[in-house]
């Protein structure tokens, strides 16, 4: 359970970022003056002390009772009459026993305590040595002693000589003040200097703001300008720049991936219903009777038979772009692409016989083979066998197709020199059964968009150097006009948006072949087939040699000739 934040919490959190960095900064700077003032205070006071010491010795060495006394002996004992008294410090005059005899100075601070009576025994011990001397009123002095010379007898008597640590205290109490004043005026100066700097410096981050404001109202075609990348607001604004674009991509693709849904809901939704209402109304028809005999009956089960075959053909395509969508790793094996090639040919054949189908293998040595087609009256004859490549399923449909012998149907020539070696051979990494179904959907493709006489070429090819196998379905229809080739391969979008049986579609084809190409780490491409068509080259990595089954690689005799 998170904790609710105390109110110095919330009020920090308040504050404003301009503020809290003034704040900062003027506080760590008022913390820093004021830390350097007080270690300053005791370093000063020290030097002032050390300047006083220094002084004393040679003011306690001079004859300071001649100086400021009249000294007179009476009775043979020495008298001393104050004439002056020293503004600086203070004097106490001993006699060569160590007994006061007098003092003098003056200072409204307070006079310090000299003893009654000096030892010659304390003056020895201290002599050479400053020492601190209490006063009244609370005050300290610094003081010396010493012995001189006494009046013409040959005596000495001692002599102590006292300076008051008052002026040093002045001093320190002068200099903090002006340290203080001059502390507050550096810190007010500063918190203004630094509140301007950091607005000047925020003012980048108020285009931020302002333009992230403008972004929540809604306004995604906002960008900031500042991208100087060597500043943490540029980086910042760069970073924003990018993300905004791929948020105005992401909702532009949203927007375009709604009306594509909506289009496909309404073209699924006739596709579905046209036949579901064929159906139905043959249902109806067949319960009240008006289905009778058997021909009749045969022929509204074809009708109901087909419409469900189209009804199929729809679920099959959202079941495939489903199970795509679920990025299942795919099983990668060597392929060859001139097996493939040639099955799809014989299935294209077997849909369209009038049509001219040629299968094109660019992997061998120049001169380059063309394996076209040539146009031969077929008759009744046996069954060929099976060429090497050809699935029992194509075969089975091949013979269950009824046949017109009045017809001049192309034949399929697979035929290749013998004697030619392979250059390249187009074998590819991929999953044969995704590989065969983007041919399959090329050519239906091709064949929907083209006229029923023109012909089709299936051209297998390999590129070493870029390591590629490729296969490409040339058709010579109307062609793709360039605005729209890379929209073909998007799920939902057709060119010819009507509903038209034959050529509206779904608009799920090409977006299938796009998603199995990139699935298997390969690329489809359109482009424009000289004389006028459509060209699509579906490219897949080559398979590395080791990888390649042997059979594969031994796989180079020509099949023979194929007549249908």
């Amino acid at each position: 359970m998170a904790h609710k934040p105390d109110a110095i919490t919330r009020w920090w959190r308040s504050i404003s970022l301009r503020a809290k960095v003034t704040g900062v900064t003027v506080a760590v700077l008022a913390l820093g003056l004021l830390a350097a003032g007080l270690g300053t205070v005791p370093i000063l006071r020290n030097s002032l002390i050390d300047n006083i010491d220094s002084q004393l010795p040679a003011l306690v060495s001079a004859d300071l009772a001649n100086r400021y006394f009249e000294v007179t002996v009476e009775d043979g004992k020495t008298v001393y009459t104050p004439t002056d008294s020293p503004r600086d410090f203070f004097v106490a005059i001993y006699d060569a026993e160590g007994v006061l005899q007098t003092t003098t100075g003056n200072s409204a601070n307070g006079a310090p305590l000299f003893p009654s009576t000096y030892s010659p025994l304390a003056v020895q011990n201290n002599e050479d040595t400053p020492f601190t001397m209490e006063g009244t009123k609370g005050t300290s002095f610094r003081a010396a002693v010493a012995r001189v010379p006494g009046e013409g007898d040959g005596s000495l008597r001692i002599q102590i000589v006292a300076m008051p640590l008052e002026y040093a205290d002045r001093i320190i109490g002068q200099y903090f003040g002006i340290y203080i004043t001059v502390a507050l005026v550096t810190i007010l100066l500063a918190a203004l200097l630094t509140r301007g700097l950091v607005t000047l410096t925020f003012r980048r981050l108020g285009q931020v703001e302002s333009t992230a404001m403008s972004i929540a109202a809604g306004d995604f075609t906002q960008r900031l300008t500042d991208l100087e990348p060597t500043t943490e607001v540029g980086r910042l604004n760069s970073a924003i720049n990018t993300m905004l674009d791929r948020v105005d991509g992401s909702l532009a693709q949203r927007d375009r991936t709604v009306q594509h849904m909506r289009r496909f809901i309404g073209d699924a939704s006739h596709e579905l219903r046209t036949p579901l209402v064929s159906v139905r109304g043959y249902a109806e028809l067949y319960r009240m009777g008006a289905i009778k005999g058997e021909e009749d009956t045969a022929r509204a089960m074809e009708r109901i038979e087909k419409e469900a075959i189209r009804m199929g053909v729809l679920v099959e395509d959202l079941l495939a772009l489903a199970r795509l969508d679920e990025e299942r790793e795919p099983e990668i094996e060597a392929l060859d692409l001139r097996p493939i090639a040639r099955d799809a040919a014989l299935d294209l054949r077997a849909a369209a016989p009038a049509r001219t189908v040629s299968v094109i293998d660019r992997t061998v040595e120049a001169p380059l083979i063309d394996v076209t087609t040539r146009s031969n009256p077929v008759a009744p004859a046996p069954q060929p066998p099976a060429p090497r490549g050809l699935s029992r399923g194509t075969l089975a449909r091949l013979r269950r197709r009824p046949r017109n012998p009045s017809a001049e149907v192309p034949a399929i020539d697979f035929t290749e020199a013998a004697d030619i070696p392979v250059r390249t051979p187009p074998i590819v990494l991929g999953e044969e059964n995704k590989v065969r179904q983007v041919v399959t959907n090329l050519l239906g493709n091709a064949r929907r968009f083209s006229p029923e006489e023109s012909p089709i070429e299936l051209v297998v090819d390999a590129d070493r150097v870029r390591g590629t196998g490729s296969i490409s379905i040339v058709d010579h229809g109307e062609g793709i006009p360039p605005q729209i080739r890379e929209q073909i391969f998007e799920r939902f979008w057709r060119a010819d948006t009507s509903r038209a049986r034959e050529t509206g579609g779904s608009g799920l084809g090409l977006a299938i072949v796009s998603s199995i190409v990139k699935a298997l780490h390969g690329s489809v491409a359109v482009s424009e087939t000289p004389g006028g068509g459509a060209t699509f080259t579906v490219t897949f990595p080559l398979a590395p040699s080791r990888a390649t089954p042997a059979h594969l690689l031994e796989d180079t005799q020509p099949l023979e000739p194929l007549d249908l």
